[in-house]
């Protein structure tokens, strides 16, 4: 694969000012043009989606904080060694992305190589049956705990009053019908360091940042702060890549490889990565990067099947039915050590 950055960084912006509550002609006119951007590029940019930038900054600023505390603290929030339970700290090495690869014994030579240099917290609802949120005691970070699961719950509220409703409708079906696979997913908010190192490690290959990966999920939007390191593939498939920088007041969307299945292939999940830029500031070092994605999936027990519209005599189903839960278990126990 080509390691060459395209500069046209354009990706669709589809706008939700208009949405409302997915009944009017505006929301159906939002609802094709993000059916576009999924069809054509698999990413775009989400505006006026209710999350505002002040609480976007605020989290992040948590964020910050939160990594900035010693390992030893950090550690008191551990990450499962079961990869399928995405909560708590993880440490700088320990997460390896892997590309559809669930063999064994491929996946023990990807993991000889390079971890990816990066390090993470992740949280999610506080009511689910299959996974507990694994947080600090409260006096080594007072406060993040609340604001955490606020901006959770502000990202499931985008997810299911207007996210999920504009694919419905983009996709010919009533704005309901993703929502009711989605009631009582097990989403995952995961708070993302990537720290600062000399730009010759990494063109030595000694650390990466993110390697082409796509995500497992039905979708994910992603935050940023003013740091750029998020590159696409381009839409026609050559293997280059784009770069998509932080836009204040924007959230980056992507498809995930559930919602392409789950479409028979109609919608793309396309490869992204996270790239250690080289700085031009004559430091040599490249600068650390924050972001927050929030990764949406469906109910557990939630059976992946071609939806309505997306198969006929001509486009028979490419995929066996598949429940949400085994995909992704499957796909999670690939990317840990």
């Amino acid at each position: 694969m080509s390691n060459e950055l395209l500069q046209d960084s354009s990706l669709p912006v589809v706008d939700f000012a208009g949405f409302g509550d997915g009944t009017s002609s505006d929301a159906l006119e939002t609802g094709k043009r993000l059916l576009q951007a999924c069809q054509d590029v698999g990413f775009a940019y989400l505006i006026n989606t209710g999350i505002s930038q002040a609480q976007v900054d605020d989290m992040l600023a948590w964020s910050q904080k939160f990594f900035s505390l010693p390992p030893d603290i950090k550690q008191l929030a551990p990450h499962p060694k079961e990869g399928w339970k995405q909560r708590g700290y993880s440490g700088i090495g320990v997460e390896q992305l892997s590309q559809m690869v669930f063999d064994s014994n491929e996946l023990a030579a990807i993991r000889k190589n390079t971890p990816d240099f990066k390090e993470s917290f992740d949280l999610g609802r506080t009511d689910s049956p299959h996974l507990e949120n694994i947080w600090l005691p409260e006096g080594h970070l007072p406060g993040f705990r609340e604001a955490a699961l606020s901006f959770y719950y502000a990202c499931r509220s985008f997810q299911t009053e207007k996210l999920l409703r504009a694919l419905s409708l983009g996709l010919g079906l009533p704005a309901d019908y993703l929502t009711q696979f989605h009631r009582d997913g097990d989403n995952q908010l995961r708070l993302l360091h990537y720290p600062a190192a000399p730009a010759e490690v990494f063109s030595r290959g000694e650390k990466g940042r993110a390697k082409a990966h796509t995500d497992f999920g039905t979708a994910t939007i992603l935050f940023q702060d003013n740091v750029s390191g998020l590159e696409v593939e381009s839409p026609s498939g050559s293997g280059q890549f784009i770069l998509v920088p932080p836009i204040p007041g924007a959230v980056v969307f992507n498809v995930g490889d559930i919602l392409m299945r789950w479409s028979n292939d109609t919608l793309k999940s396309t490869l992204h990565r996270v790239s250690a830029l080289v700085p031009k500031d004559g430091t040599g070092l490249v600068q650390e990067r924050y972001s927050i994605p929030f990764f949406m999936g469906p109910d557990v027990n939630a059976l992946v099947d071609c939806l309505p519209g997306c198969s006929s005599e001509d486009r028979p189903k490419k995929y066996e039915p598949i429940t949400a839960a085994a995909y992704i278990d499957m796909r999670l126990n690939a990317s840990y050590v």
